[in-house]
């Protein structure tokens, strides 16, 4: 049967109405996206800013602890030092180093533009001990000031005719460690509750720089 011009005009119009429908439908669906992605968006950017508030506030505990560490550090270690120094002069006459007076915290400036710091200088007039103090003493510790001794001379050339005795104090000790300061001439000191001793053997005869 024939399509009339009224049938095709109707099924225009019920085209047009679907395609209006569709278009409303449409913007709607973009509305509705695009309202998701401003929430997503700012959802983002609390995200990001929380992280960086987040990450701040790691970094300032973290820096607030290395404060604190260094500062017990600090403290700890001059204890450590008045601890052994106080017992020291006693110590090395009993060893037959007559210490006269003790120096700490000995610091200056090298010919190369480097530093050099020392914590206790016992002195005899003629002779010199040079101790480094260490809350736990390694063996690369033990290296470390063997180097500073080669140097010391050096560094403090008023001291060049003084026979210079080396010597660490402690309160612990790795494995190795100590064994390695007598081998290599020093003495060991172990400071224990609030006083200190001598741990090389009494026949113990140390190196001299």
């Amino acid at each position: 049967m024939a399509t009339t011009y009224d049938e095709i005009l109707t099924l225009f119009r019920e085209l047009a109405e679907a395609q209006k429908a569709t278009d409303l439908q449409i913007k709607a669906t973009s509305r509705e996206i695009a309202e998701r992605n401003r929430e997503i968006a700012e959802l983002n950017r609390e995200l990001t800013e929380s992280r960086k508030a987040t990450d701040l506030q790691i970094k300032e505990t973290s820096r607030e602890i290395a404060e604190l560490k260094s500062l017990f550090t600090s403290q700890w270690g001059k204890l450590m030092e008045s601890l052994v120094e106080g017992d020291l002069v006693n110590l090395l006459r009993a060893r037959g180093i007559a210490i006269t007076d003790t120096t700490t915290r000995l610091k200056g400036q090298r010919a190369d533009g480097g530093n050099y710091e020392f914590d206790i200088l016992a002195h005899t007039g003629a002779e010199l001990v040079v101790v480094e103090v260490k809350t736990t003493l390694r063996p690369k510790d033990v290296k470390a000031f063997l180097r500073k001794l080669d140097h010391f001379k050096e560094w403090l050339p008023r001291y060049a005719n003084n026979r210079i005795f080396g010597a660490m104090a402690w309160l612990s000790a790795d494995a190795g460690a100590e064994a390695m300061l007598t081998k290599r001439g020093l003495f060991s000191i172990r400071a224990t509750g609030d006083s200190a001793a001598i741990q090389n053997a009494m026949d113990f005869a140390p190196r001299a720089w």
